[in-house]
């Protein structure tokens, strides 16, 4: 059973004693992106309602939480991607070290460049090879020589854990490969263009469980290079690879800590129902 109340407009609220939680301050690490008072919906819809959240630099944060928490709409606001949707809007800040990623005069294309996406469902460019898949974002920033090209698809493919699986036929058609071989080859797209954060919206839920574990394997060797957000609905994935995580419920940020602590000693009850299967 989902635990939700109703106020008298019919909204949803958070159950009594049940507040939004600021993030600590950087657990020790240097912190890569703040979210201040971050709101986000649809139309008239709110969806997220005033997140605060430190995401600390070269580390993996999850964020999990039931259907319909904002998690996705929250990670779509962190490279402004959000604002592509007709009738979306966003509001509060988005700071890239120390820079407000909403302020006057930043460059959403630029701010993408900087922070990639592998989403839930691979999406490979489909008349596209392989190499020209990871090469597309370079070649796109004016990149030509050949020898650079090479060495970045190789390095892409290498750090996303399939150059051994396509080095002999890197001129197949990317969307000739496996479900779990494109979204490596997405991610292999994706820090291509080295990106310094780097976004993954549930990105192994479609994939088998070995498919899964080479992705999870590629995260844990990412993170020595880049700072992760990951959007799981999967709690035993967050325990396995992220070293945060925070608990979304109706828009709000319920908790948010170290992995280890949040599961094993949650500071909110609403946590712990979540985590012991209680409601979801």
């Amino acid at each position: 059973m989902v635990w939700t109340m109703e106020t008298e407009k019919g909204e949803t609220r958070m159950p009594d004693g049940v507040t939004a939680q600021a993030a600590p301050s950087g657990f020790g690490l240097e912190t890569k992106m703040s979210i201040r008072s971050l709101k986000a919906g649809f139309g008239k819809s709110m969806v997220l309602k005033g997140i605060n959240l430190d995401v600390p630099e070269r580390s993996v944060t999850a964020i999990m939480g039931p259907s319909g928490c904002g998690k996705t709409t929250f990670i779509r606001c962190l490279n402004r991607i959000h604002e592509l949707t007709p009738g979306a809007f966003v509001r509060g800040e988005v700071l890239l070290d120390g820079e407000d990623i909403y302020g006057p005069g930043a460059n959403p294309v630029a701010i993408r460049r900087r922070i990639g996406m592998v989403f839930q469902k691979p999406n490979p460019f489909p008349t596209m090879s392989i190499y020209d898949n990871v090469a597309a974002g370079l070649k796109l920033n004016g990149v030509r020589d050949k020898k650079l090209l090479d060495e970045v698809v190789e390095r892409s493919l290498r750090m996303g854990f399939l150059w051994e699986e396509v080095k002999s036929d890197l001129r197949k058609s990317g969307a000739a490969l496996s479900g779990g071989q494109q979204q490596r080859l997405c991610i292999a797209r994706a820090i291509a263009v080295q990106p310094e954060v780097l976004l993954m919206d549930e990105p192994a839920s479609a994939l088998d469980p070995t498919a899964t574990a080479k992705i999870e394997e590629a995260m844990v060797e990412l993170k020595k290079q880049y700072t992760i957000v990951i959007v799981t609905h999967n709690m035993q994935q967050a325990a396995r690879v992220a070293d945060h995580t925070a608990f979304f419920y109706l828009g709000e940020l319920v908790e948010f800590g170290e992995t280890a602590q949040l599961f094993e000693n949650p500071q909110k009850e609403l946590t712990e129902r979540y985590i012991t299967g209680k409601f979801g």
